[in-house]
């Protein structure tokens, strides 16, 4: 029987995602972001994990170095990968908002001229285009809460979850306009390949969640 190789994404959906396959059989007690071993492997379920930065996880998956990829919506709408979406996992959930001082809401109603900071500038594009603007997107890699309050921009777009960091340098949320959670995601050939491997694999990590849904 072929390996069936997952992409995880670092941090905590990694643990999440651990998590909820040992409740379905698949365990890899020696995978750990502090080991020097770059892939770890479930012998007995024939299964191999990696762990990638999220930006990274579709592109494995895409190009088939991965069979199955875990990452959180927010990359997969910033990447636009070739790859199929099979399951809302549920947790990792967050927003994706436009943020800045409350003066910047009144930006959101001109037509242009004004910048924008970003970690997702497709996203940020994809947004004000359909609110008919095209303000100057600039990308980011750090802490975007940064821009507005140095001047570098006079509003961000990124992921929000309690809002905290915004509250204590003193922006707010404009508009949340984007639900995010982490996704299971699929190599289009690895889905022909192996067809009912990974639909039983789906149905039980579905049964999993519903589970830890009906046990809260």
């Amino acid at each position: 029987m072929l390996d069936l190789t997952f992409a995880l994404t670092k941090g905590r959906l990694a643990e999440k995602t651990l998590s909820l396959l040992s409740q379905c059989g698949i365990h890899c007690e020696d995978l750990s972001e502090d080991s020097r071993k770059l892939v770890f492997v479930d012998p007995e379920n024939h299964v191999r994990f990696f762990m990638a930065k999220a930006a990274d996880v579709p592109t494995y998956v895409e190009q088939g170095a991965a069979d199955i990829g875990i990452v959180g919506k927010d990359v997969l709408l910033e990447e636009q990968k070739d790859l199929y979406e099979v399951l809302d996992l549920g947790f990792g959930k967050c927003r994706m908002a436009v943020a800045g001082f409350p003066e910047g809401k009144k930006l959101l109603n001109q037509r242009g001229d004004f910048r924008v900071g970003s970690k997702y500038p497709e996203i940020a594009r994809r947004y004000f285009l359909s609110r008919h603007q095209q303000p100057l997107i600039l990308k980011l890699n750090g802490s975007v809460e940064l821009a507005p309050i140095v001047g570098l921009a006079d509003v961000i777009v990124d992921i929000v979850e309690t809002g905290s960091t915004l509250a204590a340098n003193g922006l707010v949320v404009l508009d949340a306009f984007l639900e995010i959670s982490a996704r299971m995601v699929v190599n289009k050939a690895s889905m022909k390949l192996h067809a009912e491997r990974i639909n039983g694999l789906i149905q039980q990590m579905s049964e999993a969640l519903r589970r830890m849904e009906d046990g809260r």
